[in-house]
């Protein structure tokens, strides 16, 4: 689509030339000779760009630039003054003008000019696009009391430079969680660096996090930065931290403790200023007592602790997230977005999803590519027709050691405690028959945040 530019100058032999020369140059032009008329124009069409001079009769240039933005006119302007009037033009650029060009005009360079303005319009375009398209990503979608304390640990956690250990099972949103702590944390400027563990072979991890020397072993043709330097200033995100090595945790340890990486040949440590998130679907404590995980390293990441629930327990937030994924599908592959039927809602939501939040974000996709009609019916769900009974559920999941399991059900018990007495601390103690200072500390031990909102209510009432 041509750029369309909109030209306001007094003198018609300007505006004929130029008119002219910016439509040679493949640019959709209008031109008018008056503010008042500039005005009028842009209220009933939008334009890229606006080429305004600063003498005008009437409504002069600078008077006609501030009701555009009054008016919120969304148009570069590049203004055009006489030389006698350069003070105006710098006034222009102070209101928001992009640039200014220099009467008498030299078409060539008015041309150059416009075309830098129209390639800074683009790329605001392009950053807001971005932003948007960031921000959609970093939704946290759902209003169970599952996901308002999850938002609530990370808008807390956020601001701080504490390490955090993201845990819970595959699919709940782990980097999710991870990513919105680095954009609403100091550190958002820096980069945020990914490293998943699991997916890196062991003889290849070290010099992925610490980087190498040129000659360091065969194939180390340069010298080579690690994750940890190019987190520098940011965020590191160390995925599947249990899949890592004893031998790679203990410099993992060292360099966490010290602030230094050394690169695997080098000889001098390097200084690094790095935030490291951490997040796992395993039983850390179970695999340090199996002598597989450091207990050390352990407590260094496990500042601060933030438990992802998995999607069978926010089965409130089932429609939300169906809802959600099928308008971003339907954006991404440019088509109308299907609703859903009741009976294929009620069937998403007594769907245990073993593979969680992007279990169902890829059930959705297939709806949104193979379901011909506006509508989702249950039967182009093709998922179970029940939901598998309590008893089979468990004897689907993974054997883990009884400590742990006794935990994630005392977890998983104080979270639905806590979610029917809306958050309210004295209320849940009641209920569980344990004392309120009990509760807090079992919620410490397990990540478990306690709603500020509902504490500063029962703290007023004390």
């Amino acid at each position: 689509m041509k750029a369309s530019i909109l030209i306001v100058d007094d003198e018609a032999g300007v505006r004929s030339a130029l008119s002219g020369v910016l439509r040679d140059e493949g640019y959709a032009v209008e031109a008018v000779p008056s503010g008042e008329a500039c005005l009028d124009r842009t209220a009933r069409q939008s334009f890229d760009l606006i080429v305004l001079d600063v003498w005008l009769p009437g409504l002069d240039g600078l008077a006609t630039l501030a009701k555009l933005r009054e008016r919120r006119v969304d148009a570069e302007v590049l203004v055009v003054s006489g030389h006698g009037n350069i003070e105006s033009a710098v006034r222009a650029i102070k209101m928001g003008a992009y640039d200014f060009v220099e009467k008498p005009l030299s078409l060539d360079k008015t041309v150059l000019a416009v075309r830098n303005a129209l390639r800074q319009r683009h790329l605001e375009a392009e950053n807001r696009a971005l932003r948007a398209r960031v921000d959609r990503e970093l939704t946290m979608v759902g209003e169970s009391y599952g996901m308002r304390q999850l938002r609530e640990q990370v808008a807390m956690a956020a601001p701080t430079n504490g390490r955090v250990l993201v845990f819970g099972e595959n699919g709940t949103g782990k980097e999710l969680v991870a990513r919105s702590i680095h954009a609403l944390s100091r550190r958002r400027h820096g980069p945020f660096v990914e490293v998943n563990c699991a997916a890196i072979p062991e003889e290849l991890i070290e010099s992925e996090l610490f980087g190498h020397v040129k000659g360091a072993f065969t194939g180390a043709v340069a010298d080579r930065r690690g994750k940890f330097e190019t987190a520098d200033g940011g965020t590191l995100f160390l995925d599947e931290i249990a899949d890592m090595s004893l031998k790679t945790q203990a410099k993992v340890l060292r360099a966490l403790q010290e602030q230094v990486v050394d690169r695997v040949g080098g000889t001098t440590s390097i200084r690094v200023d790095v935030r490291v998130i951490a997040a796992t679907n395993k039983d850390l404590p179970g695999l340090i007592q199996e002598g597989r995980f450091r207990e050390d390293l352990y407590f260094r990441l496990n500042v601060i602790p933030i438990f992802v629930p998995p999607l069978r327990d926010r089965d409130d937030d089932i429609a939300r997230l169906a809802e959600y994924f099928m308008s971003e599908l339907a954006r991404e592959y440019g088509r109308r977005p299907k609703a859903f039927s009741p009976g294929a809602m009620m069937r998403l939501r007594h769907y245990l999803w073993p593979g969680n939040v992007r279990e169902l974000r890829n059930v959705v996709e297939r709806l949104m590519i193979m379901v011909p009609g506006d509508t989702v019916e249950a039967d182009d769900l093709h998922l179970p027709s029940a939901a598998p009974q309590a008893g089979e559920a468990a004897a689907a999941r993974p054997v883990v050691p009884l400590a742990a399991a006794r935990e994630e059900f005392e977890r998983e018990y104080i979270l639905r405690a806590l979610a029917e007495q809306h958050g309210n601390m004295s209320r849940t103690a009641e209920v569980l028959g344990v004392e309120r200072s009990n509760l807090y500390k079992k919620m410490r031990a397990y990540g478990i945040a306690p709603s500020r909102r509902v504490e500063a209510e029962e703290d007023s009432h004390a």
